[in-house]
């Protein structure tokens, strides 16, 4: 559950800042990457943790009304967990996870293998403990699924687990934490030598797509006026996967995923922010 607060600017250590709203929404970025899929068209599954706690229910109920289909999500005694979020007035985020629930997917089990090998695409973050984020791209990998990572939190990635990656996808931050080199194209190129293909998004810059073939892709972003970047990210991931699974380009998937992060940022929330495919394709036509 996203605990969401908005500020005129974002609190200094050791300062209080009066907020202007407040909103708890379902969100994690695998719950945000499985909505941004679904609403995107494809069929989407859910593996993931909630607790037995009030937010529990709500998560379960938007992710089932958004079209995520929720046997694969289990439940755990105690806390579901939660993202404490600060929105300040130019629409840049801070954010303090708390996993509780989702500490307890450290393990991969038969029935989740089985909702594995029945996709086209497995979408992991990092917001699950790192076993069972290891063992998921392994079962995706015996079964023949693209595997497309999203490294965030930024964290050192084992060898296992890359080894096992198809698509890495992660923003300007987290490709200079892996690689530690800021420079997005040179970034690239190393994550290259790691998986075979990276999409590094920019955020107003665009994004910047590579393979080990020595393709590159650049895509502008859209001009929008931001009121709250916390799903950009995942609305990005969730759409590219989509539409990349009905046989698109990665080009023609890059552009239609940077228009729905850019729907995704002119409203509030996670994923109550996130765009339908109808709106996308509106969005891509009227520009």
């Amino acid at each position: 559950m996203d605990l969401v607060a908005y500020v005129p600017t974002a609190p200094r250590r050791g300062e209080t800042v009066m907020g202007r709203e407040f909103h708890t929404v379902p969100g994690g970025k695998g719950a945000n990457q499985a909505i941004a899929a679904a609403k995107a068209g494809a069929y989407t599954s859910m593996i993931g943790a909630v607790g037995t706690d009030e937010f529990a229910a709500q998560i379960r109920k938007v992710l089932t009304a958004s079209g995520v289909d929720v046997a694969g999500l289990r439940a755990i005694p105690g806390r579901s967990g939660t993202a404490h979020i600060v929105v300040d007035d130019e629409g840049g985020n801070s954010i303090v996870v708390v996993p509780a629930a989702n500490n307890a997917m450290e393990t991969f089990n038969d029935s989740d293998e089985e909702l594995v090998a029945d996709c086209g695409s497995l979408l992991l973050q990092l917001e699950t403990p790192l076993p069972g984020v290891a063992a998921a791209a392994a079962a995706g990998r015996r079964n023949g699924v693209k595997v497309v990572l999203t490294p965030a939190p930024a964290a050192p990635l084992p060898a296992d687990l890359l080894a096992n990656v198809d698509l890495l996808v992660p923003n300007e931050h987290e490709a200079a934490v892996l690689t530690g080199n800021a420079d997005p194209d040179q970034a690239l190129e190393e994550l290259l030598r790691k998986v075979p293909e990276v999409v590094i998004t920019l955020g107003a810059r665009g994004c910047l797509y590579g393979n080990r073939d020595g393709a590159q892709v650049r895509v502008p972003s859209h001009r929008v006026d931001a009121v709250d970047s916390t799903a950009a990210g995942d609305t990005f991931v969730g759409v590219l996967s989509a539409v990349l699974g009905e046989g698109a380009s990665m080009p023609d998937a890059m552009r239609l995923a940077s228009a729905g992060a850019a729907l995704s940022v002119q409203r509030p929330g996670a994923s109550s922010s996130m765009p339908t495919r109808a709106e996308i394709v509106r969005f891509v036509d009227e520009r």
